[in-house]
């Protein structure tokens, strides 16, 4: 007799007004970047590894070459809030000199911002939205753009290309929420 299988918790997201409230909050020192890290978050569904590894030079107009898991390669398309926020956040991007002058984001130190500041600033960030910063992560926002994506009928097979899952069965995941 086969055991029954023990029902998944399903992944915690926030609702798009929660996501708009979070935009809305960020202000402050570091806005631009703060606000570009949260829109490619919740835009494109990035994985904090591929954000922090994001050079100045994956940017080609309306894309974005991302190195994802297992050292592929996929390519996403920007939507115009992505766009802005990087424009203005290159806008105020200081230039540096040294290993780190190709990084995309940078820390107060002018080096590439590490896991750690992301982690913290995104908690930062909830907070000052008013959300519950222990219930969320930046990892929680990939769920969160995914969510979206399909409640906004995006389908489930270009989810799975933005996301860069290699089986539709770990994207399906999201399809459940609904």
């Amino acid at each position: 007799v086969d055991t029954p299988k023990q029902m998944k918790a399903l992944p915690r997201y926030l609702t798009l007004n929660e996501s708009i409230s979070l935009l809305d909050a960020v202000d402050g020192p570091n806005r631009e970047r703060d606000y570009c890290i949260l829109t490619l978050f919740l835009n494109c569904g990035l994985r904090i590894s591929e954000l922090i590894g994001l050079d100045i030079t994956d940017m080609q107009d309306d894309a974005l070459r991302v190195l994802g898991k297992g050292n592929k390669v996929r390519i996403l398309y920007l939507n115009e809030a992505c766009q802005t926020a990087l424009k203005e956040y290159l806008a105020v991007r200081r230039p540096i000199a040294g290993r780190d002058a190709d990084a995309l984001f940078l820390s107060a130190r002018n080096e590439r911002i590490s896991r750690s500041s992301v982690h913290a600033m995104v908690k930062k960030r909830l907070s000052e939205a008013g959300i519950n910063a222990s219930e969320y992560s930046s990892h929680k926002l990939r769920h969160t753009a995914a969510t979206l994506m399909l409640q906004n009928g995006v389908d489930v097979r270009a989810v799975q290309e933005v996301l860069g899952h290699d089986h539709l069965n770990t994207t399906e995941i999201y399809t459940h929420i609904d």
